[in-house]
């Protein structure tokens, strides 16, 4: 109920883009966590084959964030979220209509584009219509994506009773009806003609060196959440010998989203003491998650109470994100002009692409380096020291004051023009990271 009457209190666009968070996430996973094993059992493709297909999707989508960044500050959110939700929708139905390695790669490629314009289009429109309730949003944002990404397997392991292709169609449904909604709800707004070029604009946003410092600050958070499908899954399938343990872990994790994720964010807003505080306690309490698991690592034998240390890493993996992610997305718009709000955003998601893709990479090294020679809690140890110099980095930002949204108007002008501070409202400082 309190979370019904929290979404209540937004304007029609934002609990329109909170439900087709919903929808997006459902759609989502109703899909992609059986495409592998369809281009492997069903069309019988090697899995060379399907690490191309999976992979183009990744790449298309990580790789063009800024450009869907920029596009929704130059044409508008609404416009590209629109237009993300229709390619999507799109590729989804190539999916079910054709089986030819190029029909795949189109519609590989067109799923994940659809990702690169809707993601950092939506973020912006929820920063911009959200008024001084960013986090809360932000925070909303994430429960109706967690319900989202349950509801979405649940959905396609039913449908999958049907085949494949009923659960694409079902999927690219989904997205179609986003599209209109979005098209019927979402209220047009104007877009200030752009002063300046693209380039000049992602130049702008680079040499932003606050927001680039606490961009590659954060590359620990998201390297960390990676782990929620690599090492943590392999963590409760080692200590059971239990291929359902997996399912726990990740119902637990959504369990604790649904319940508590609106009132931490609310609680920690109330207590004050500045965004980046709570970010690096995030980002710690994360970082601190991979310790009870390191525990157990290399422990012999099978047994279900093994599950239990794992299960504790994991529920404070998610604990830390609760309570940092909405925070962050409440942080990036105010590095920079509001004109530039999905570029930032954008920005913001390819460094964290590339981020989780190192993390990846990184902690399985260091997995199969446990598995042959080396200490089983090395992969452990290597997520725990990320996520603590994260912390670290972003708590250092924080005491230098380079995550205080009006930073840069409270630095003394020069030379400033007596005529011009006479002439410019007033505004409480406070209130600069609402108007952003």
């Amino acid at each position: 109920m309190r979370t019904i009457a929290a979404v209540r209190g937004f304007p029609p666009a934002v609990r329109l883009l909170l439900i087709n968070q919903l929808g997006v996430n459902t759609g989502f996973y109703l899909l992609i966590p059986y495409l592998a094993t369809h281009l492997t059992d069903d069309l019988g493709m090697s899995a060379a084959l399907v690490g191309l297909v999976l992979g183009l999707r990744n790449l298309s989508q990580q790789g063009m964030f800024l450009i869907g960044g920029s596009a929704a500050d130059r044409l508008g959110a609404r416009g590209v979220i629109i237009a993300g939700c229709g390619m999507r929708t799109l590729g989804f139905a190539l999916f079910a209509l054709g089986d030819a390695l190029p029909v795949l790669i189109g519609a590989s490629v067109l799923s994940g584009l659809a990702g690169a314009l809707f993601n950092p289009a939506v973020r912006t429109y929820v920063a911009q219509e959200s008024g001084d309730r960013k986090a809360e949003a932000f925070a909303l944002f994430n429960v109706f994506a967690t319900a989202g990404a349950l509801l979405g397997p649940l959905l396609g392991s039913l449908l999958l009773f049907g085949g494949f292709r009923v659960a694409a169609l079902t999927a690219a449904g989904v997205f179609a009806v986003l599209t209109v909604a979005q098209a019927v709800v979402l209220p047009a707004r104007a877009v200030p003609r752009p002063a300046g070029s693209v380039l000049g604009d992602w130049r702008e946003v680079a040499g932003n060196r606050r927001f680039v410092a606490f961009a590659l600050a954060m590359v620990g958070m998201y390297g960390m959440e990676s782990q929620l499908y690599l090492l943590l899954p392999h963590a409760a399938r080692q200590a059971t010998g239990w291929a359902g343990a997996v399912g726990l872990l990740f119902a637990a994790g959504t369990l604790a989203n649904l319940l508590f994720q609106l009132r931490l964010t609310r609680r920690l807003s109330e207590r004050g003491g500045g965004r980046g505080r709570w970010i690096a306690a995030g980002l710690a309490v994360s970082a601190l998650g991979f310790v009870p698991p390191m525990l157990v690592a290399g422990a012999t034998g099978e047994h279900p109470a093994r599950l239990l240390p794992v299960l504790g890493g994991a529920l404070l993996l998610h604990l830390g994100v609760m309570a940092a992610q909405p925070f962050v997305m409440e942080l990036i718009p105010s590095f920079g002009r509001a004109e530039l709000t999905g570029t930032f955003y954008g920005l913001f998601y390819a460094v964290s692409g590339v981020a989780a893709a190192g993390a990846g990479a990184g902690v399985g090294w260091a997995m199969d380096t446990a598995s042959r020679t080396g200490p089983a809690w090395l992969p452990y140890a290597c997520c725990t020291a990320l996520g603590l110099a994260s912390a670290a980095a972003v708590a250092r930002l924080h005491r230098r004051s380079s995550l205080a949204p009006a930073a840069r108007e409270q630095d003394p002008d020069p030379d400033p023009d007596p005529e011009a501070a006479s002439a410019a409202p007033q505004r409480d400082p406070r209130s600069l990271s609402e108007t952003r």
